[in-house]
């Protein structure tokens, strides 16, 4: 059975929510913040930048508003960050800044991947070699931009379900002992 570019994009965003859901299920927003040095990213930075990453890529290659913004995301998680950043560049401070609670955490990503699928359904094989961004060389086509964002999706979950498995993992410390 032949499979289409599109339903192949839709299989690969579904991945990426399935991992975000397994990185983040039953998390407390102490634990989404815990970093394993004080340099370290946390499960809630890690899942908020892939998330705000895509919805920024996404909503530019799709013509549409951001998420983040239209729907006042923004505003419901008040971030101590520009309005807009997506988490690249950030420092070691700026990670700190992202204290997140699971529930607007994971509403966030399922707002940004209903957005996506909506887009990715829709396509062809013949809307992909669009050019969507010249600043490269060679330009970055439409097909090529949207892999990027699953690629970079998926290192930024792996790294979500490492800690994950760290901080699972990490000794009690009672404070009687």
């Amino acid at each position: 059975m032949a499979v289409s570019s599109s339903e192949l994009l839709v299989d690969a965003f579904g991945r990426v929510q399935d991992a975000v859901r397994a990185a983040t299920e039953g998390l407390t927003e102490e634990q989404l913040a815990y970093r394993v040095d004080d340099d370290a990213n946390s499960i809630g930075w890690l899942i908020w930048h892939l998330t705000r990453v895509q919805d920024d890529h996404v909503a530019d290659v799709a013509g549409t508003d951001q998420v983040w913004t239209a729907a006042g995301w923004d505003k419901k998680f008040g971030l101590e960050l520009d309005r807009l950043a997506t988490g690249y560049g950030h420092s070691s401070a700026d990670v700190a800044k992202v204290r997140v609670s699971a529930k607007n955490l994971r509403a966030y990503f399922d707002a940004v991947h209903e957005q996506t699928l909506e887009f990715v359904s829709g396509l062809t094989d013949d809307d992909l070699p669009r050019i969507v961004d010249t600043a490269w060389d060679p330009p970055v086509t439409l097909g090529v931009r949207l892999v990027s964002v699953i690629e970079d999706c998926l290192q930024h979950v792996g790294q979500a379900a490492f800690i994950r498995g760290v901080l699972e993992r990490k000794p009690i410390r009672h404070s009687s002992l």
